[in-house]
């Protein structure tokens, strides 16, 4: 066995180091021979023909290397292909004319024969005495091979036969007596023996004595010079001969007549040989086959391994060997028939699994051609770039061997890379190193060619040639120094697999380009660079054509003023559409396609998300088609009016001044004295919500005027003073281009473009860029300043990698600090944070989502679980699939409330990726902020364990407990200031890399409840009070069910019921039914009767069914179902319901649905609704009353108190299991009130649970954790169970470590690196669904809205002239009738405060409409019929 160390040092380093080569001692000598001899040819190939550096030697290099890998991929598939469809053939090696072999073919499937008894003719065996003494601690093996020439034996004691045998008999079989002596057999070898050859009993009388296996050695190896049998075999008699020895020299030829024998142990051990003959007489004499059976005499000799136990011979490798007698030593072996022409084939003696090892498969044939078209452009490529002359000496070397190992990955990759992100075989990962080899050898002969050109066009840029030869002579050295550390980058992992980068580079372009926001996928990526370019180039047209000719500061180009209109609508609408298109093609789908989508609806479940999520894009886009023409038309007459050019340079400093202000006040201010602990020395929040003191929350969180006062204040920044900064910066940069053409169009138009989108969506660090920026370029380095947007938007892309940088580095200083370093080993207290992929400048090469696969949880229940699973047992039932739901019903919540909460400013200040934890007392959820746009946000969610391990509930400790209490100062304890932290507290606030930000975040969810049901039954009472109810809810379902009608007037019912409507029938099961739970069993009768079942059941049945009489149908089909029910328990229970564990199976059964109906009740099945409405719900809705019992014992013994109870349980409360579909439905639906009985099977508790949630608001703290702190434990959890291949459950890296909470982060990893209970799919969340902020805003813009708007505004001060107008005519005529007027100035009032409130409660009577002139009537119609109560 080869050790974890050297494994990892083999297929780990080295193989990444050499792109896929290591020699594999797990392998054959052939397998590692052409994986050396491969890589070799390819390193050498090009060092050879690089001598000659010639345009032929280029083209014939890149044609051999093409045409070998052609070759090879060619081959491997059809091979696989073969393997896929082909047919396996037997082999058998006959002996004919002497030498002369020839191959007999039979199909695999053909090779079955009845078996042949002992005394079978032509099958006999004679056997020498073998010592069983120590067979129970014996081993036996039985070998199957054939011999070079028949061995025979000579001597009274061999017994021939010539009866005839079936002719092509490939099936030897053994007496099964042999099997029952060896007791210590295995059971392969048992297999062998039972269907491989047929021998007598070891104590056979027809065995051979002892004395003559003296005479074995002469007879061994007897045979004629031409090969013939021995004169004691004639030529038409097959024979089968046996015997036992001990003779070395026969145990060494049986164990090593093949190589692959080398582990048996033949030493020291007993050996049966039986030598079996299956031809007919008259033919030519076949070649034998021998049995070696191997008995060992030592009791721990016993072979670990079945494979090395028994040991079927097989031929040589090479079909085409002509030796007889090497041929003859192998036993039949299959082979497979290759096609190279058709009629034309040759055998293939290899199997699929050799195959994988030599090299990778390719299943498909794009792959092939993907494959051979990277290979060519490897080869071509860097042999041009070889050829150019930039490699001398060892260099050569060096770029050969990184060329080879390009090439060879393509055949046999490195598995596991350092970089894949998943387990076993990563198909992507096989291209990535030829990608990132071409991509560099294109770059340097593309920089090479710029260098050599000899009229270069150079732009200077902050005192920087670029583009000049020099400039690109250095950047081509750079990259190709960087591909000279090819093999330490791959093997350190820096290099993602291809699709990764792919989406990291995208994503990267637009958000520092374009100033887009995260991409979810290579779709999603794609998709938003798409629509940028678009937008960029329409752009580019009319700023083109604007400032192409000069123009003077009085007058400014309509085109120019279109430019401004159109990039502030365009930015402001790029900024409010996700990057993920599939939400706006479903709307599309949904509107023009509407079968294909209905069609969908109806094969899946309804989900009223996805609906939820239309509406939203809906809204968006009716809205931003209102606000975005308002913004052109806006933007289009403020730069027409010259404002920009004529006060210049005052407004541009009132500008930013104003925007200082705004964003310190906004963004660090506010934010500080809202935070738990404001600048991490106050003990408290100084801006607290009404929430804060509140142990219980019990409504949603109160709207503070702290709350809207950061609303408005944003809204003015992203709206107002940022659009106006870069128009003014805009309009002044275009005018110098237009004038003296200093600076390029296209670069104001991307500046403008990226200012504009990140502006809108999240301005929370504009300020600071903003800031300095102006300091850098005003005061400190004012030489090189190119112009203010262009300054601002370079700076913008600088500040966007330091912020990264800057969290890298507390991450690492928070996570070494040797003060606090956490018990694990040493290794990952240094080395962890620097585990994959850390590029401190550019961040990690990986997005923003960070983890490729699109995660969606699937819960387990019985819309996704086989019939037979669900009865035989719960279908996942384990606590972490029940309470997955929980997480997916807080993953809704947040969906509604996180966008206007991030708004609010109740999570404190936000950016793209950033990472929080929510913690309560049960729910502890991982939120990844991906994507943030202008008005939506787009997350994840990872629930955690409820129960978690020791190590997370160490960290959940350390964030729920507070440092208020602290009264340290370095090794003293001299207290703190009021309201102040004290000093050892401040500090170690400071060396954590989470921060509490919020500690009462209210959210709707359901507060749990679980009971022990077996708590709750202990006592016979309780369980007499659970059977009352049952019987009660099945009267009241069976009374109040729409078909009592039918089921009473149903003969074949009636006609079964005949005896439950007899007084004197008696209902005898003892199993069934028992004195202690049943109130209606009679001792002396033994059993329950309908006059038993009257007494305490009537009343409730007669004011269920309204006063019927006594003797009706409707109480012998109540009687007959409550037995029935009771007896369907009593067999859930196996007839063992006195016994608390058995009559808790019984009621879960029958509460999941599994219903057992016994022989004598089957007329149930005339009608199922008697189950299904009747006595299933009875079950459940008994558990519900059971329940309530504890709280009013005697509340339901009044018939009309327990009706409506039961009628409201009926309608409000949902009661099902939880692997019910419905169960997710109500949960997801927020109904009030859910129960369900849960049994729990974990750590080997065995117990049974009554689950009742109610609908309420949860608190919870709010834990903002340093985003690169997550991506480098999650990267470095990749690359040490992936790469690494960590395998130790307690390995140090999942170790609690309270500074950077290790364990939460770890565990919310993707399975299987972490295990999350929970993982949303990416969910977006709307700013129109945040109910508080329609209060503040007033709801999307859209004709409708403008319209109720204009309505209540303006129509209702006409109207209260108009009222003012009328009474002062009305008291002129009258003169007084104070009292009148008053009271209907009250009723007018109470009118107005309830159309206020959105209830209106009368509408305007005939009466006062006759009062009221004109538009007081048209009004008063209008202001009830569009109230949002009426609405």
């Amino acid at each position: 066995m080869v050790s974890p160390a050297a494994r990892l040092v083999g297929q780990g380093v080295w193989a990444a180091l050499s792109g896929g080569w290591y020699h594999d001692p797990e392998q054959g000598a052939f397998t590692n021979s052409c994986h050396l001899y491969l890589w070799l040819f390819l390193l050498t190939l090009p060092l050879a023909m690089h001598l000659v550096s010639t345009v032929v030697t280029a083209f014939a290099y890149c044609s051999l290397v093409t045409v070998f890998f052609t070759a090879i991929k060619v081959i491997s598939y059809r091979l696989h292909l073969m393997f896929d469809k082909g047919e396996a053939i037997q082999q058998q090696v006959p002996r004919k004319n002497g030498r002369q072999c020839k191959d007999a073919e039979v199909p695999k499937e053909n090779t079955s024969v009845p078996p042949v008894s002992s005394t079978s003719p032509g099958i006999k065996g004679d056997v020498l005495p073998v010592s069983l003494a120590s067979a129970s601690g014996s081993t036996t093996s039985a070998i199957v091979t054939k011999p070079a020439a028949v061995e025979t034996l000579s001597g009274p004691g061999v017994n021939q036969s010539g009866e005839d045998e079936q002719r092509g008999s490939q099936v030897i079989h053994m007496d099964k007596d042999i099997a029952k002596n060896l007791s210590n057999i295995s059971s392969l070898q048992g297999d062998v023996l039972r269907t491989g050859v047929s021998l007598e009993p070891w104590d056979s009388e027809n065995s051979v004595t002892s004395d003559h296996s003296s005479n074995l050695r002469s007879h061994k190896r007897e045979k004629l010079a031409d090969g013939s049998l021995q004169a004691s075999f004639t030529s038409n008699c097959p024979q089968c001969s046996a015997f036992a020895t001990k003779d070395p020299e026969l145990v060494e030829s049986s164990c090593s007549a093949d190589s692959t024998n080398e582990d048996l142990d033949c030493s020291d051990s007993e050996t049966a040989v039986a030598i079996v003959d299956n031809s007919l007489p008259g033919d030519q004499l076949c070649e034998p086959i021998k049995i070696v059976i191997t008995m060992s005499s030592t009791p721990n000799s016993a072979l670990s391994d079945l494979a090395d136990s028994v040991h079927l011979r097989q031929p040589s490798q090479d079909p085409e060997e002509s030796s007889c007698s090497s041929a003859q030593r192998k036993l039949n072996k299959q082979f497979y028939r290759f096609i190279i022409f058709p009629g034309k084939w040759i055998k293939v003696w290899y199997d699929r699994l050799t195959l994988l090892a030599l090299l990778d498969r390719t299943e498909d044939i794009k792959e092939n051609v993907l494959s051979v078209l990277l290979v060519v452009l490897v080869s071509l490529l860097g042999f041009l770039t070889l050829n150019q002359g930039f490699c001398k000496d060892i260099w050569v070397l060096l770029f050969c061997l990184v060329m080879a190992s390009c090439q060879y990955s393509l055949l046999k990759s490195v598995q596991p890379d350092p970089a894949s992100p998943v387990h076993g075989h990563n198909k992507i990962i096989t291209y990535s190193r030829p990608v990132y080899f071409c991509i560099l050898c294109g770059l340097i002969l593309l920089l090479d060619a710029g260098s050599k050109d000899a009229n270069p066009s150079v732009y200077t840029m902050y005192g920087l040639k670029l583009f000049s030869p020099r400039f690109l002579q250095s950047a081509r050295d750079h990259i190709l120094v960087f591909l000279y550390c090819f093999p330490a980058i791959s093997l350190l992992g820096l290099f993602p697999q291809i699709n990764t980068f792919c989406i990291y580079l995208l994503e990267q372009i637009d958000i520092l380009l374009f100033g887009g926001s995260a991409a979810s996928g290579l779709v999603s990526a794609l998709y938003s660079i798409s629509r940028s370019f678009v937008v960029l180039t329409v752009l580019y047209a009319f700023c083109f054509s604007a400032v192409k000719e000069p123009w003077d500061a009085q007058h400014i180009p309509a085109l120019f003023s279109a430019f401004c209109g159109l990039l502030v609508a365009l930015s402001y609408h790029l900024s409010r559409q996700s990057s993920d298109p599939s939400v706006l093609m479903s709307l599309i789908q949904c509107k023009y396609v509407p079968r294909f989508l209905r069609q969908q609806f109806e094969d899946s479940p309804a989900d009223p998300l996805p609906e939820k999520m239309r509406e939203s894009v809906k809204e968006i886009l009716k809205s931003d088609l209102i606000v975005c023409t308002a913004a052109a038309v806006l933007s289009f007459a403020v730069s027409a009016s010259t404002v920009f050019l004529s006060l210049r340079p005052f407004l541009s400093i009132v500008l930013f001044a104003l925007a200082w202000t705004v964003g310190f006040v906004t963004h660090y201010i506010l934010p500080q004295l809202r935070k738990h602990h404001p600048w991490l020395w106050i003990s408290h929040p100084i801006l607290k919500s009404k929430e804060h003191q509140q142990r219980e929350v019990r409504d949603a969180a109160h709207l503070m005027w702290f709350e809207r006062l950061y609303v408005w204040l944003q809204c003015f920044e992203k709206y107002v003073l940022y659009p106006a900064i870069i128009l003014n910066a805009l309009t002044i940069d275009a005018f110098s281009i237009s004038k003296y053409k200093n600076c390029d169009i296209i670069l104001i138009t991307v500046a403008g473009m990226k200012l504009l989108r990140s502006s809108f969506c999240n301005p929370i660090n504009q300020f600071v860029t903003l800031s300095f920026t102006v300091i850098f370029f005003q005061f400190d380095y004012r030489d090189i300043s190119e112009n203010f947007l262009l300054d601002f938007f370079m700076m913008s892309i600088v500040f966007h990698k330091l912020w990264d940088l800057l969290q890298k580095l507390q991450f690492i200083m928070t996570y070494i600090a040797p003060w606090q370093i956490a018990w694990g080993s040493s290794f990952h207290v240094f080395a962890h944070p620097f585990l994959g992929s850390v590029i401190f400048i550019a961040s990690y090469a990986r997005p923003i989502k960070f983890w490729e696969k699109n995660y969606n949880t699937k819960r387990s229940d019985h819309s996704n679980t086989r019939l037979a699973i669900q009865i035989e047992k719960d279908a996942g039932n384990d606590d972490n699939n029940l309470n997955s739901i929980f997480y997916e019903h807080l993953t809704r919540s947040l969906q509604e409330s996180l966008c206007g909460d991030l708004i609010l400013g109740r999570w404190g200040n936000y950016n793209t990726g950033d990472c929080f934890i929510l913690a309560s007392d049960y729910l502890n959820a991982f939120v990844h902020l991906i994507e943030i746009g202008n008005g939506l946000v787009t997350f994840q969610l990872r629930g955690l364990e409820f129960r978690g391990t020791y190590c997370q509930q160490r960290e959940v400790e350390a964030i729920t407990e507070g440092d208020e209490d602290d009264e340290g100062c370095c090794c003293c304890k001299p207290g703190h200031l009021p309201h102040l932290l004290s000093c050892n507290a401040a500090f170690n606030l400071r060396w954590l890399t989470w921060e509490i930000t919020r500690t009462q975040y209210i959210l709707e969810g359901y507060s749990i409840i679980d009971n022990n049901a077996a708590t709750m039954l202990q006592v016979f009472d309780l369980r007499r009070i659970l059977i009352r109810y049952y019987i009660k809810s099945i009267i009241y379902f069976t009374a109040s069910s729409p078909k009592i009608f039918e089921w009473i007037k149903d003969e074949s019912i009636q006609k079964t019921l005949q005896p439950y409507a007899k007084w004197h029938y008696i209902e005898r099961d003892l199993a069934m039914f028992n004195i202690n739970i049943d109130e209606d069993y009679v001792p002396c009768l033994q059993g329950i009767t309908r006059a038993s079942f009257c007494s305490i059941y009537l009343d409730w049945i007669q004011y269920c069914a309204r006063k019927r009489a006594e003797d009706s149908p409707l109480v012998t089909l109540s009687f007959a179902l409550c037995i029935l029910g009771r007896r369907a328990l009593g067999t859930a229970s196996h007839n063992m319901a006195i016994s608390l564990d058995s009559f808790l199976y019984g009621l879960h059964a029958l509460f999941k649905g599994d219903f057992r109906i016994a022989a004598k009740d089957e007329w149930v099945f005339a009608d199922m609704d008697l189950l299904h409405k009747v006595v299933a719900p009875a079950i459940r809705m008994s558990l519900k009353l059971h329940q309530d019992q504890f709280t009013c014992p005697d509340e339901y013994e009044d018939p009309a108190v327990l009706y409506e109870a039961i009628q409201s349980f009926e309608e409000k409360v949902v009661i099902c299991h939880e692997g019910d579909p419905a169960w997710r439905s109500a949960v997801l639906s927020n109904r009030e009130e859910l129960l369900t009985l849960r049994h729990v099977v974990d750590e080997g508790a065995d117990e049974y649970k009554v689950i009742m949630l109610h609908k309420s608001y949860l608190s919870f703290k709010v834990i903002k954790v340093n985003k690169e702190c997550v991506r480098g434990l999650w990267a470095g959890q990749q690359q040490e169970l992936i790469f690494l291949r960590n395998r130790n459950p307690e390995r140090g890296s999942i170790q609690n470590n309270k500074q950077v909470l290790r364990n939460l982060i770890n565990s919310s990893c993707d399975q299987p690196l972490g295990y999350p209970m929970y993982v949303s799919p990416l969910t977006t969340s709307y700013l129109g669904t945040h109910s508080q902020l329609r209060n503040i805003w007033g709801g999307p813009v859209s004709l409708d809205n403008i319209k109720k708007w204009f309505r209540s505004k303006w129509m209702r001060k006409d109207c209260h002239a108009a009222h003012h107008d009328r009474g002062n005519i009305e008291e002129a005529d009258t003169g007084g009738g104070s009292g009148s007027n008053s009271t209907g100035n009250s009723s007018q009032s109470s009118s107005s405060q309830h159309t206020r409130d959105g209830t209106p409660q009368l509408q305007p009577s005939s009466q006062e409409a006759h009062q009221h002139a004109g538009i007081c009537t048209i009004y008063l119609s209008f202001s009830v019929v569009f109230s949002p109560g009426a609405a």
